[in-house]
């Protein structure tokens, strides 16, 4: 499955929803604490801290943007050396893995809300609880508090977040034009995308209405965001069963169902993984998918060669129009567990100025409205009170993307879904059942989700 990387740091990803939010029973106890034994000097003294997922030279204006944020940040801390460790993509799963096994993770070394729990299980990543407070980190009160739960077990905390998201239904607002729609008004039930899905479709020339996935995890992955935005659950709350099997399920499955087969507004080339949509949209061949914003301005855009104007986003539909939650994601930095302390209060710093603080950093919108990026899109959904408001106002002044355009999805305020447990393997289980729908006229839905719920079962009972 392929999992998702910030704008800042290039268009190449792996896209992975979401993170799981519960009580990490024995994980603090698995992760190490920063030892003062470690190189890296004091506090006080000069200290040099590595960080990986800096932006190599083949993304040349993130590169160039990333060297002028380590330059100012060390003029304005001389008793600090940033060593950058250049990569793209930033997380390759088997040399993570490899890496968590050797204990060699830079100082800061970047992460996936979900590899939280593969970090603590290998014991690599140092208790920063006591060193974050709303003076290192002056807007950590108006963090997204589901963000900071995602590299919190129990009550340690052994990261920072620099981006969360939810959720939403990518339209191609240029085909709602030609399809006689207003793109302004992006469906918000089943009901409604089928329709708009049809009136699409009929344009022809190989154009669907509607896309979704069936194949390296994410068919699993979408049915979940699906099912939080119907108000279902893949799991009960302890994480033991599985919960799909009910009206909320059946009612998402239909819905794909009739699309497909009665409608024929959804392509009948399916078995479509991460990456295909992407290319359909921008090539203005599909109506709709299920995606986060930055679809759009990471792949669609930059990587495929769609047009920023043509695209907009509504809400997750659900059955009422209004979604009772979206699966959610991002991504973060975690502390090494051989950092020191001057290293964390070092590290707390950069990812102060780096990710922290609307203005400087990855949200300096002038230098990105100068630099060619667009500005405007509703992520990363990082921060909320004051500081969303400073950030939305500076995010405004710079804008060059129509904020109407995505007003709907922004207005929506989904709530942030955590994943289910063991969740890949969760997701891979309900692949088949997505693909059923898609490629089987005669599909049982019924049958489809008992056999599913049994299997999933059987994965939650021995991940237990």
């Amino acid at each position: 499955m392929i999992r998702r990387l910030h704008r800042r740091h290039g268009p190449s990803r792996r896209q992975l929803a979401g993170f799981t939010v519960f009580a990490v029973l024995g994980l603090a106890a698995a992760a190490c604490s920063s030892s003062p034994a470690a190189s890296g000097g004091s506090s006080g003294g000069h200290v040099t801290i590595s960080v990986d997922c800096a932006p190599p030279a083949s993304s040349p204006v993130q590169h160039k943007e990333w060297l002028a944020d380590v330059a100012i940040f060390e003029k304005q801390n001389p008793n600090i050396t940033v060593n950058s460790v250049f990569e793209n993509p930033c997380e390759v799963p088997a040399s993570f893995t490899a890496m968590l096994r050797a204990g060699s993770e830079p100082n800061l070394f970047y992460t996936y809300f979900t590899d939280r729990n593969q970090v603590l299980d290998a014991g690599q990543a140092a208790d920063i609880t006591s060193y974050v407070n709303t003076k290192t980190v002056p807007t950590l009160k108006d963090i997204e508090p589901t963000a900071l739960a995602a590299v919190t077990a129990g009550k340690t905390l052994y990261g920072l977040p620099t981006v969360n998201y939810t959720q939403g239904l990518v339209i191609n607002r240029a085909l709602f034009k030609q399809a006689g729609l207003n793109p302004d008004q992006p469906p918000t039930t089943w009901a409604q995308v089928e329709a708009d899905a049809k009136a699409i479709t009929k344009l022809g020339q190989g154009i669907y209405g509607y896309g979704d996935y069936s194949a390296g995890n994410n068919g699993g992955w979408h049915f979940s965001s699906e099912i939080d935005a119907e108000g279902g659950h893949m799991t009960n709350a302890a994480g033991s069963a599985a919960a799909f099997n009910s009206d909320q399920g059946k009612a998402i499955l239909q819905a794909l169902h009739q699309m497909r087969f009665v409608d024929h507004s959804m392509s009948p080339t399916q078995q479509l993984a991460w990456g295909t949509l992407q290319k359909q949209m921008a090539a203005n061949k599909l109506g709709m998918y299920i995606a986060a914003p930055d679809d759009i301005y990471n792949v669609i855009v930059p990587q495929d060669g769609g047009h920023i104007n043509d695209y907009g986003m509504g809400p997750i539909p659900s059955t009422s129009g209004t979604p009772a939650g979206s699966l959610s994601g991002g991504n973060d930095y975690m502390f090494a567990k051989h950092d020191t302390p001057a290293q964390i209060e070092a590290g707390i710093k950069w990812m102060n100025f780096e990710y922290l603080t609307p203005g400087t950093g990855q949200f300096n919108f002038v230098r990105q409205k100068a630099d060619g990026f667009p500005v405007g899109f509703p992520e990363p959904q990082l921060f909320t009170g004051a500081t969303l408001a400073k950030y939305q106002k500076l995010q405004d002044a710079s804008a060059t993307v129509n904020p109407d355009f995505y007003s709907t999805f922004a207005n929506a305020h989904e709530l942030a879904m955590g994943e289910p447990a063991d969740a890949q393997a969760v997701y891979k289980t309900l692949d088949p059942v997505m693909l059923s729908v898609l490629t089987n006229p005669n599909a049982n839905i019924t049958q489809l989700l008992a056999t599913a719920t049994t299997q999933v079962n059987q994965i939650l009972a021995n991940s237990g």
